[in-house]
């Protein structure tokens, strides 16, 4: 049966933080806001945790995982970043953004798209994701919290331990966070593409 930690958004307290770390490492999957909507996490060198994503979203071999990421020196070291992107990610993080981008030789094969190699990364801004990073000191790896056949992510921490609770080993509860997507943006072509319009504008990307 999952845990249930209420986390303060704004000041998030460093006990609950610490353990809910704990369970990661320990190859637990959780739930935890983010500045978008509520999301799936785990370790990121977990297979273990990784096929339970699978399975509980019933998602395919070809879908795109996200790295989520505490800063942008943690985002270089797994992805090929150049000085182009380097600007754009700097000015656009933390925020309501996905990249997709090369992953590096950190990041597990299982990970990237089986034939471009790419990864999705982004950095969140959500006190608590951070938080978590913080503590863990690398990338969670992050799906949406989008169960087979619903068109829109969990949004109540309650829903999500009642309907969760013999799947998870964590739910965090830090309040509503939405129900939006990041918008992806692909930077590995020679100008940026938008692959999903979300909740974080594109018009900066388009203009270059």
């Amino acid at each position: 049966m999952a845990q249930f930690f209420q986390i303060h958004p704004e000041t998030p307290q460093h006990r609950l933080i610490a353990q809910a770390v704990e369970i990661i490492r320990k190859g637990g999957l959780i739930v935890y806001p983010t500045d978008c909507a509520y999301a799936l996490g785990c370790h990121i060198g977990d297979k273990l945790a990784l096929d339970r994503i699978r399975a509980l979203r019933q998602l395919d071999k070809h879908h795109n995982f996200t790295l989520m990421c505490r800063d942008l020196s943690e985002l270089a070291t797994y992805a090929k970043v150049n000085n182009r992107d380097y600007r754009m990610l700097k000015n656009h993080t933390p925020g309501s953004y996905t990249f997709i981008l090369e992953g590096t030789s950190e990041v597990p094969r299982r990970l990237k798209h089986p034939k471009r190699k790419t990864i999705g990364l982004r950095i969140p801004d959500n006190p608590i994701a951070l938080a978590l990073m913080e503590e863990l000191r690398e990338p969670l790896m992050t799906s949406s919290l989008l169960l087979p056949g619903e068109e829109y992510p969990m949004t109540d921490p309650y829903d999500m331990r009642d309907t969760l609770e013999h799947h998870l080993e964590l739910v965090i509860d830090g309040g509503y966070c939405g129900m939006e997507p990041t918008t992806v943006v692909d930077l590995t072509g020679e100008v940026p593409e938008l692959i999903r319009q979300g909740i974080g504008d594109f018009s900066p990307f388009a203009a270059g």
